[in-house]
């Protein structure tokens, strides 16, 4: 049995995505108990020069919508970053989610071969399809779900590699 462009994308983005918002969903109520206000998790950072918690969340729901977006060859969507609160960012999860609900399979498989070019700070870079997805968009998408995780971990949020891979 093969495993199909659509099925190592979309779902996986929708799987990962659904954790964390499970993930903030308890950043929220740990921030409610022990007296935090909200912008100080949502401003955290794990260093100096790393973007804070807000923005993992926000280039991860980017990185999956705009990943199977190239796949499936449709228009890139845009959502403004303007989340400044938790509600807001679930907002923004279930929106991604929502989206990528729409994503044919039909469209996405087959796009191994396909050209996708990115436009970089560097200039434009093109991958194939399946060299996209495997050597950039889940790394990518990855890295933000991971950084995210980790920022609420080192503040002192409970959770553990359960919350990551989420509950099967």
């Amino acid at each position: 049995m093969s495993l199909s462009m659509y099925q190592a994308s979309v779902p996986v983005f929708i799987r990962m995505l659904g954790n964390l918002s499970a993930i903030l969903d308890k950043a929220a109520a740990y921030a409610e108990t022990k007296k935090i206000a909200p912008a100080v998790l949502l401003g955290a950072r794990l260093a100096p020069d790393m973007l804070p918690l807000s923005s993992q969340i926000q280039i991860a729901c980017d990185s999956a919508v705009r990943g199977a977006a190239r796949l499936a060859n449709m228009d890139l969507p845009s959502f403004p970053d303007t989340e400044t609160s938790f509600p807001e960012f679930q907002e923004r999860l279930a929106k991604t989610i929502a989206f990528l609900k729409t994503v044919p399979a039909a469209q996405v498989d087959g796009s191994e071969e396909r050209t996708v070019t990115l436009k970089m700070r560097t200039g434009e870079v093109q991958f194939q399809g399946q060299a996209f997805l495997l050597g950039f968009a889940l790394p990518n998408f990855y890295f933000h779900v991971t950084t995210a995780y980790a920022i609420l971990r080192h503040n002192g949020l409970d959770v553990g590699k359960t919350d990551f891979l989420g509950k099967s």
